[in-house]
C-alpha cells in the first residue's frame, strides 16, 4: 500500500468531507491544518481529537489575499507539507427562473476562485520541494450543464479543468494532483434533497478520497460506481440532454 500522508491541510474542513477527511488523517497518523470559516465547529473538531493533531485556522475563503502567508503559517508549524485538501464549497438553492448574479457569482469564487488560490500556493511549495499531492473536491455535477443549478455545475466543471492543468503542469516536478468527483454524499449540502441515491457517508467518502490521493489517481469518482453516471451523462446529446429534468 502506498505510505500514508503525515502533514496535510484541508481547507473547508469544519463539516461534511472536509471535517470527515480531518478526522480520517488524524486517525492515520497525520497532523493536519484545518480551515474553515466557522470557528466554532473547527474548535469542536480539534478538541474531539489527540492534543496537536490539529491546528485550526478561521479562514474565509473569499479572502484570497490571506492566502500566503496563513499557508506559509501552517506549513512551517506542521514542519513541512506533503498533502493539500481543497474541499471548500457552496451549492445554493436556485429556482428554475431565478438568474442571481450576485448569489452566481458568489458561487464562482468560493467553489473555483478559493481552490485556485489555495492550489495555487500549495504547487508554488510542493513544486520547489518536488514532491506533494494536491486534491481537489470537485463533483459529479461538474460533468455537465444542469438546467437547476448552472453556476454550480460551472463552478466544478472549471475545477476540473484548472486540476487537469496544474496535474499536467507539475507532473515534471513530482508533485500529484487528484480531482475527486463525489456522488451523493451525506453531509448538509445535500441533506433535505429529492432523488438522492447511492448516498454514503462523509466517513466513507474521506476514506475513499484518501484511497485515492494514496494511489495518485489521476481523478476519481466517489464511489466509484458515479462512473458509469458521469459516463452516461457525457454520452447525452445536447438536444436530449436539455429535456431532462436535472
Amino acid at each position: 500500500m502506498a505510505p500514508a500522508f503525515s502533514r496535510a491541510i484541508v481547507i473547508g474542513a469544519s463539516s461534511g468531507i472536509g471535517a470527515a477527511l480531518v478526522r480520517e488523517l488524524v486517525a492515520q497518523g497525520c497532523r493536519v491544518g484545518a480551515l474553515a470559516r466557522r470557528g466554532d465547529l473547527l474548535e469542536e473538531l480539534a478538541c474531539s481529537l489527540p492534543t496537536g493533531a490539529v491546528l485550526p485556522r478561521v479562514h474565509d475563503v473569499h479572502d484570497f489575499d490571506a492566502v500566503p502567508e496563513l499557508f506559509a503559517e501552517l506549513v512551517r508549524e506542521l514542519g513541512g507539507i506533503d498533502l493539500v485538501v481543497f474541499a471548500a464549497g457552496i451549492m445554493p438553492k436556485t429556482g428554475r427562473d431565478e438568474y442571481d448574479t450576485a448569489k452566481d457569482l458568489d458561487q464562482l469564487a468560493v467553489n473555483l476562485g478559493a481552490c485556485i488560490a489555495w492550489c495555487n500556493q500549495a504547487a508554488m511549495t510542493m513544486r520547489a520541494q518536488r514532491s506533494g499531492t494536491i486534491v481537489g473536491i470537485s463533483s459529479i455535477a461538474g460533468e455537465r450543464g444542469r438546467k437547476g443549478n448552472p453556476v454550480y455545475c460551472t463552478s466544478k466543471a472549471a475545477m476540473n479543468t484548472y486540476l487537469e492543468a496544474l496535474r499536467n503542469r507539475l507532473a515534471e516536478s513530482g508533485v500529484h494532483v487528484c480531482t475527486i468527483k463525489p456522488g451523493y454524499i451525506d453531509t448538509d449540502m445535500t441533506r433535505g434533497l429529492p432523488g438522492l441515491f447511492w448516498l454514503i457517508s462523509a466517513e466513507q467518502a474521506a476514506r475513499a478520497i484518501l484511497t485515492a490521493a494514496r494511489r495518485r489517481a489521476n481523478e476519481r469518482f466517489v464511489p466509484r460506481r458515479w462512473w458509469f453516471v458521469g459516463t452516461a451523462l457525457r454520452a447525452i446529446p445536447s438536444f436530449l440532454f436539455r429535456h431532462l429534468n436535472v
